[in-house]
């Protein structure tokens, strides 16, 4: 209880609680809130109609109808670009001309730091975006890969801040993963189309030419008789 003579500073009962933790605990509070403020912007900047490319003026994207798949069809980065190519003009539907294969999606993690008590650790993540890109009669055109990585500081006095960083972290990057998509896809002009087309076309053809000269050389190679044994 407070005397009559006591004066408590406005928020100074918010202020203690936040530094029972420790330096530590008032410093991890300060990166939550500058990582949550981070987190919403992205999200307002992927969800909005006037997203621009990092180092663009615009969306136009050649593709204007794709067929896109993952393996995981339900996951958070097909949803959230599908999303993203719709609100950018893209007619995203089965059957399209072009298709966006999602192959694999793949998250590693390695410990860059340890604390002395041992109870923290700094931790990198790297996700890993496999892709690849399909024309016309389905034939494939090209296959790479985008990442992105972060890190984030794993308190063990903490553990539900800690969990908290860990999926706020994980969100910037499937951010991170959507936009270097779009920028990919945003440098498949006509041009670049019609030459991975024809590439493709082209050794289409040769395998078939190449099947053609075997199944006909086979065709044209005299078969032996079996060789009958005479009976006993």
């Amino acid at each position: 209880m407070i005397g009559s003579g006591a004066r408590q500073t406005p928020g100074a009962e918010h202020i203690s609680r936040v530094r029972t933790g420790g330096p530590n605990g008032f410093k991890g509070s300060i990166k939550m809130i500058k990582r949550n403020l981070l987190v919403m912007g992205l999200a307002v900047l992927l969800s909005a109609c006037g997203f621009q490319l990092r180092g663009t003026g615009t969306t136009e994207l050649a593709i204007k109808e794709l067929d896109v798949s993952a393996r995981n069809a339900y996951g958070e980065t097909v949803t959230q670009l599908t999303r993203l190519l719709t609100s950018s003009g893209v007619k995203v539907y089965t059957g399209a001309p072009y298709k966006l294969m999602l192959t694999n999606e793949a998250e590693t993690q390695r410990a860059l730091s340890y604390s002395g008590s041992g109870r923290s650790a700094e931790y990198q993540l790297t996700t890993t975006l496999t892709y690849e890109v399909h024309g016309d009669r389905d034939r494939f055109l090209l296959g790479d890969k985008v990442t992105a990585d972060r890190s984030y500081v794993h308190d063990g006095n903490n553990l539900t801040g800690s969990d908290q960083e860990a999926a706020q972290v994980r969100q910037e990057m499937r951010n991170d993963l959507i936009q270097k998509m779009m920028a990919r896809l945003q440098q498949m002009t006509p041009t670049r189309l019609e030459e991975l087309q024809a590439k493709a076309d082209a050794v289409a053809k040769a395998e078939a030419d190449a099947q053609e000269a075997a199944q006909r050389i086979r065709d044209e190679t005299p078969q032996q008789s079996p060789v009958e044994v005479p009976a006993r």
